[in-house]
């Protein structure tokens, strides 16, 4: 039998099964590979041995009760913006270094419920706003792949602790790519589900039109495991959508001959990378032997998509974080004179630079006299995005395209450019804002040996189409059993 922390959660849950091997042997082989790597990797914010072995022993007696089902006993790493009842979640941020919520954020029970193992918070972009990890108050997340490098953002932790094998899988949240980029730059396997899929009820907001959390994992088979436990209703969130799932394990194994991907031209167009022309240019030629169709489309109001982004995410940021003042939880300034003065001396203290820029933005974006120019134009251009992918779809089953324009790229390379950061972003904003699922797997390596991400976008609640797509690829593709040199 292979090192534990080298196993899938479908791999660990059949020896789970056999009795080969216990859950607290998996915690002890994931925390030893934690205390080994973390120096390097810096993939979570906190870790609770104690808290992770004690779930670990519940599993067990709920395997030996015959009470287990597909995920019991898996460790998994959480994003540090979703709330564990009693533990810390800091979103990344200052403002909420102390913060312990008092209560279990849907998907967090969904996980101890199905008996998983909870190894810690995963680092993250503060607030998730970026697009390498490295807005992070806790210091960056490293690339496991070549620890100069981002991770990609906002959910670099959890992309990276798969990737190091300091977690079996984990969760993340998108708003704009941030489970998507940080899965391409890792070389790992993550999905955005369908706005409305996945509970939001706990999720500390972004930008809460935009927000949904997914799973991250090595391959599509421990995603569908991840998607059958997340997916579903919830009255805690008013924008859950009540509707029946599938089993999304049952779609790993059917054939794509047959089926039809879009090229969106105006993806194409934008992609100079040579590294990533070429996996890209691959990954069609494994879909082409497998028997499906390509077909040139439009989608013609891309181009104003990352402009649009900029104007809805900022200003729902901007509401969604004037509640952190410094009256009711979370840091406040020691020294200040009147209550106003309370409120700015926290905030300054409390928030960092990108943090500060968005919030601005958004401020500025909803003020008297530029809401109509600004916010209404934005959610116009939203729904003309939105209905060129309904349109593009009545040609394709789902749309191949690229996750990021190029590898990652060096810590403090483009920190201090937010503009050719959210340029990172330009293959991936469009899926969050049509509420559409994506789904990113490693298709390949650049001449550096970094990961190259493609990307596979799906009909509204069509996530079975992305795993279908996705599990025949990796049946004939071996870019996701490699892993990195640490």
């Amino acid at each position: 039998m292979p090192e534990l922390h080298d196993m899938t959660a479908s791999e660990l849950a059949r020896v789970l099964i056999s009795g080969e091997t216990t859950s607290v042997e998996i915690t002890r082989s994931l925390l030893a590979r934690i205390d080994k790597l973390e120096e390097s990797i810096h993939a979570y914010v906190t870790v609770d041995p104690d808290s992770a072995l004690e779930m670990a022993a519940e599993a067990d007696r709920m395997i030996a009760a015959g009470k287990a089902g597909p995920l019991t006993g898996i460790p998994i790493a959480v994003k540090d913006n979703m709330c564990i009842k009693g533990r810390k979640t800091s979103c990344g941020s200052r403002i909420l270094g102390n913060f312990k919520p008092p209560y279990d954020a849907t998907v967090v029970r969904r996980l101890k419920d199905a008996g998983m193992v909870i190894l810690g918070s995963a680092n993250m972009d503060e607030f998730a706003m970026g697009s390498s990890t490295e807005t992070s108050y806790w210091g960056p997340t490293r690339n496991p792949w070549n620890t100069e490098m981002i991770p990609g953002g906002s959910s670099g932790g959890s992309a990276a602790a798969v990737a190091a094998k300091e977690a079996v899988v984990s969760l993340g949240s998108d708003t704009g790519g941030s489970i998507r980029l940080p899965a391409a730059f890792c070389g790992v396997t993550g999905i955005k589900p369908t706005y409305g899929a996945v509970s939001r009820f706990g999720l500390v907001a972004y930008a809460s039109s935009l927000d949904q959390i997914g799973p991250i994992a090595r391959d599509v088979k421990d995603i569908a495991l991840l998607l059958n436990l997340l997916c579903g209703h919830d009255p805690m969130d008013s924008t859950s959508v009540p509707r029946e799932y599938p089993d999304f394990t049952s779609f790993l194994e059917k054939p794509v001959k047959g089926m039809t991907l879009g090229l969106p031209t105006e993806f194409f167009s934008k992609l100079d990378n040579e590294d990533v022309s070429r996996a890209v240019a691959d990954a069609r030629k494994t879909f082409e032997d497998l028997g499906i169709k390509f077909v040139d489309l439009s989608l013609p109001h891309l181009d104003y998509g990352i402009a649009a982004y900029y104007i809805i995410a900022p200003s729902e940021a901007s509401s969604n974080l004037a509640r952190y003042d410094g009256v009711k939880y979370g840091h406040r300034a020691e020294e200040y004179s009147g209550i106003i003065d309370m409120y700015c001396n926290t905030r300054a203290e409390g928030f960092g630079p990108e943090v500060k820029r968005r919030i601005m933005l958004g401020t500025y974006a909803l003020s008297s006299g530029y809401y109509d120019a600004y916010y209404v134009k934005a959610a116009k251009v939203r729904t003309l995005i939105t209905n060129d992918f309904k349109k593009a779809f009545e040609s394709c089953d789902a749309i191949f395209c690229p996750t990021a324009p190029s590898p990652a790229f060096r810590i403090g390379e483009k920190i201090d450019d937010p503009m050719q950061m959210y340029l990172t972003d330009v293959f991936t904003i469009p899926v969050n804002m049509a509420g559409l699922p994506g789904m990113a797997i490693p298709a390949g390596f650049s001449r550096d040996g970094l990961p190259i991400g493609l990307q596979l976008i799906a009909p509204h609640f069509k996530e079975e189409v992305l795993v279908q797509l996705s599990a025949a690829f990796q049946r004939e593709t071996d870019h996701h059993l490699k892993t990195p040199a640490l």
